[in-house]
């Protein structure tokens, strides 16, 4: 009957199957959207950036002064070809710096801007007409240069001045025109340009936000399968090693192990589903009994004690990590033989205290970092101790009795295993990240009467914590 599904698997199996199609998908999509933008990764990207090229066709507003020189219908030709040259350079040196923040706020440019205004002006004064519409011109470059609180100030300035000049050299109603048109070049510009560079630097934070929504999802992703699979997996080794012993002995005893392997394997797979979307809740209840039941199950005498006021879900959930990599560490390196978990809730907070009588002897070299946080700790004799606080930093208290600071301490082995630096696990770094989180603490250390002591402190109101992964 081993290939044989109920409902509830079959459902499990589709919904699966729907994630990964999903997750395609979205892939899929991120690639097809990557390829248009030319190897950059973001979402809604809203093409080539404005250049100053998009406001060189501007300058055909000046074909009729250039039609004047041609045509010979203007007084002194040359000094009119230099006042085309002077303004034409200044203009495409101002409206082309103006789409760069610091070329645009530099003093060299608002000179620049400052130089057409006067050569503008010669012109405008000198030979009227067609060369009064350089005015909109300037207009345009002082929007696209001055945005910001002063562009209005300036705009309105600007359209005064050139309608006053109009005024003196072809009357009233060549005036508005010139005043009209400076006003609307130089104030739309700005809107504009103002309005496309605010959107991309929303892009930009959307972008910056989505990336580090992602980077905290990995982190809540590999936390809670660290926590998760490091529990199942010591409680599954213990077990076999239960059967493996029973086994020759008695079979009713291993096949009962068995069962249990059985039983925690797909609770597994059940807890790695809502780690992965994201909706898994832990309760103390089914801690401390999973807790009793690995305890037992490696020859460790549980004692679970608990009073006082009940607690919140998100108390519960945070206390029942915490027991779970305890526990954890005390199956698979305490060699103890009695294993006590103590709940004591008070008016504001409440305290959780896991407490083995073991050695501390893992049984062979240096534990890695990527193990259970407990692993940082196991060491008979003058041990260090950590302490984390709600910043999440952990100290060391050496031999020594000097401290030093660091996610991962050094501590001393005992008088039976030579001396070595132990390094921090991230199980106790992943715990140290929730308590503080919610406001609490960590404490993790030797006790005096021998063993190692486990200590989260927690304030007990619900509106105080906040439940991370």
């Amino acid at each position: 009957m081993t290939g044989w599904r109920g409902p509830r698997d079959r459902g499990a199996v589709r919904q699966g199957a729907m994630e990964r199609w999903r997750v395609r998908r979205e892939c899929s999509r991120t690639a097809r959207r990557a390829r248009w933008e030319g190897g950059k990764t973001g979402v809604g990207h809203p093409g080539p950036a404005p250049t100053g090229f998009s406001l060189l066709p501007w300058l055909l507003l000046g074909m009729g002064a250039f039609s004047n020189v041609i045509q010979g219908d203007t007084p002194n030709p040359w000094i009119g070809v230099l006042g085309l040259l002077a303004f034409n350079s200044l203009y495409v040196h101002v409206t082309f710096r103006a789409f760069d923040r610091a070329k645009r706020e530099s003093v060299s440019n608002r000179v620049a801007l400052g130089l057409l205004g006067l050569v503008t002006t010669g012109l405008a004064l000198g030979y009227g007409g067609n060369w009064l519409m350089f005015f909109p011109l300037l207009g345009l470059a002082t929007g696209a240069t001055l945005r910001g609180p002063w562009v209005g100030r300036a705009g309105l300035l600007l359209t005064l001045y050139a309608g006053a000049l109009s005024w003196l050299r072809a009357g009233w109603d060549e005036a508005t025109g010139i005043a009209y048109a400076t006003f609307l070049s130089s104030m739309v510009t700005a809107a504009i340009l103002g309005l496309s560079e605010a959107v991309r630097e929303l892009r930009a934070a959307r972008e910056e936000l989505a990336r580090r929504a992602v980077e905290k999802e990995r982190l809540r992703f590999s936390r809670d399968l660290h926590d998760l699979l490091g529990h199942t997996l010591s409680v599954v080794v213990v077990k076999s090693e239960a059967a493996r012993r029973l086994a020759s002995r008695d079979l009713d005893a291993a096949l009962t192990q068995i069962a249990d392997i059985e039983t925690v394997g797909r609770q597994a797979l059940t807890e790695i589903r809502e780690a992965v979307t994201g909706y898994r809740e832990g309760s103390l209840a089914t801690e401390l009994t999973r807790a009793r039941s690995a305890l037992s199950a490696a020859s460790v005498r549980p004692v679970v004690r608990q009073s006082g006021t009940p607690l919140a879900p998100e108390t519960e959930a945070l206390l029942g990590w915490v027991v779970r990599e305890a526990v954890t560490n005390v199956v698979r390196h305490s060699d103890a033989t009695r294993c006590e978990i103590t709940v004591e809730s008070a008016a504001e907070r409440v305290r959780l205290t896991v407490t083995d009588n073991g050695t501390g002897a893992s049984g062979g070299g240096v534990p890695d970092a990527g193990a259970s946080g407990g692993e940082s700790g196991r060491a008979s004799g003058r041990e260090g101790a950590y302490v984390f606080g709600s910043e999440g930093k952990g100290f060391s208290k050496g031999e020594c009795g000097g401290a030093s600071r660091g996610g991962d301490a050094g501590v001393t082995a005992g008088e039976r295993a030579p001396r070595r630096r132990v390094v921090g696990g991230t199980g106790l770094k992943g715990l140290t990240e929730r308590l503080a989180a919610a406001g609490g603490s960590l404490t993790a250390g030797p006790s005096p009467r021998g063993g190692f002591t486990v200590t989260a402190v927690l304030p007990i109101g619900a509106d105080e914590l906040t439940l991370t992964g």
